[in-house]
């Protein structure tokens, strides 16, 4: 075989060990030295590597974002920032037909603001909403598809994991790239709210409406929220405005949300030490995740698999359009058997180059941050689609008498407006890159 026929055999080989459930950095490393040591048809370059390349993927210098990201989402939910942001959205809107499953929806775009993480967003939402949502009547279906949809708005709206590895892979600006992801977060947060609203109407039975609450305990609960605001605006205005680099934003707001929850009393050692914990558990796999693709990936390029797929689709005179829908197709498809990291370690090495080589009518930096947005909202999408869609594993596991099909069932409208709102950012790249133009 040649080396090209053995990076495209590798394909079907990772799938398959994915499907028998071995881990999906393992797998990915797994490939990456087989398939180099039948490349190379010696094993010495592959330890050269391992070596060479896990003091350079730790060590780097922009992967520390992502520990301190985490942390400071898990000081976030001990601050009780999640059940201020639910109780101000609820007030507000939960006297409206499908009003308090709208305000879950209000609180997971709140807290996605101060946290990066899809399945932190709606474990930490579920815990606060899922017993309103029940009490006030909402079927399960509907209460754990809001709850699993709203999670996704935890990698959408900025800072984002997700994004920050997507950074790195395709060298962009981390900052540039939150800014662009601002705009399709709000809509999708929009949009959610409009599928809850058709949804409540098409099934009545399915939701009921809390007590009207009056305008003074409105404003308070709504005053309430301000250290959610604080730190966003300390994190995400300190980033655009020079103050700090994204690092050193993230390292600021880990240590304001530490402080806000030490002073709510959420903070303790005890506590202090599980968050930090369950922080390392979680760059740990995230890590290991990025240095198995890195091994694969490195395994790709020797096999000349991405070049040669990009050379072949540009000689072949596709049109863009048509490429772009096909790889946003199998990204749909990706994500129902992949998590979210996995499938952007796995295909942005691939896919980049060849849309990059493509005419979209847009510069090179503008090109790649609204690709970056645009696989950020599949990506998202994988995470409510059967039958792998982590969030809906999570929220059901926390719905004990909610069966999977029903969350199933209640997440579909959420995945419709998830493919309309796609559809509008590829047509209208303008919407992405609004902010982005407007500032820089």
């Amino acid at each position: 075989m040649t080396s090209l026929e053995i990076g495209i055999a590798s394909f079907p080989i990772l799938l398959i060990l994915i499907f028998l459930r071995l881990p999906i950095g393992l797998a990915m490393l797994l490939c990456g030295m087989v398939g180099t040591w039948l490349v190379l048809g010696t094993w010495n370059p592959i330890l050269a590597k391992l070596k060479a390349e896990t003091y350079s993927t730790f060590s780097s210098h922009s992967l520390s974002i992502i520990p301190l990201f985490l942390l400071m989402g898990q000081f976030a939910g001990l601050g009780g920032m999640s059940q201020s942001l639910f109780r101000a959205a609820n007030t507000w809107l939960g006297h409206r037909k499908g009003g308090v499953a709208m305000a879950a929806i209000g609180a997971c775009a709140g807290f996605g603001a101060i946290c990066g993480s899809s399945l932190a967003t709606a474990a930490t939402m579920a815990q606060v909403a899922l017993p309103e949502l029940r009490r006030y009547g909402y079927s399960g279906a509907l209460a754990t598809g809001t709850l699993a949809a709203g999670g996704t708005l935890g990698i959408l709206i900025p800072p984002s994991v997700v994004l920050v590895i997507y950074a790195i892979l395709a060298e962009q600006n981390i900052a540039k790239l939150f800014l662009s992801a601002f705009v399709p977060g709000v809509l999708a947060a929009i949009g959610y709210m409009i599928a809850i609203s058709i949804y409540v109407r098409l099934y009545p039975a399915s939701a009921g409406s809390s007590p009207r609450a009056p305008y003074l305990e409105r404003f308070k609960a709504l005053f309430d929220v301000w250290p959610v605001l604080m730190v966003f605006f300390l994190v995400v205005g300190g980033i655009y405005f020079g103050w700090f680099t994204p690092t050193e934003g993230a390292a600021i707001g880990a240590a304001g949300t530490g402080i806000i929850a030490l002073v709510n009393g959420g903070l303790t050692w005890r506590t202090f030490i599980d968050s930090v914990l369950a922080t390392a558990v979680a760059t740990a796999m995230i890590f290991f995740i990025v240095f198995g693709a890195s091994i694969y990936n490195g395994f790709l390029a020797l096999s000349q698999v991405p070049q040669e797929i990009a050379a072949m689709i540009v000689e072949s005179g596709f049109n863009p359009w048509i490429v772009l829908t096909v790889i946003l197709i199998l990204y749909l498809l990706l994500g129902c058997v992949m998590d979210s990291l996995s499938m952007i370690l796995l295909t942005i090495p691939i896919f980049f180059p060849i849309v990059s080589a493509l005419d979209y009518g847009l510069n090179p930096e503008e090109f790649a941050i609204w690709f970056g947005i645009i696989v950020l909202i599949v990506v998202e999408v994988g995470l409510i689609t059967p039958p792998v869609g982590m969030n809906l594993f999570v929220i059901n596991s926390m719905a004990k008498d909610t069966p999977i099909s029903a969350t199933y069932r209640g997440v579909t409208p959420f995945v419709i407006t998830d493919l309309v709102r796609t559809a509008i950012l590829v047509i209208f790249p303008p919407i992405s890159l609004f902010l982005l133009r407007w500032l820089y």
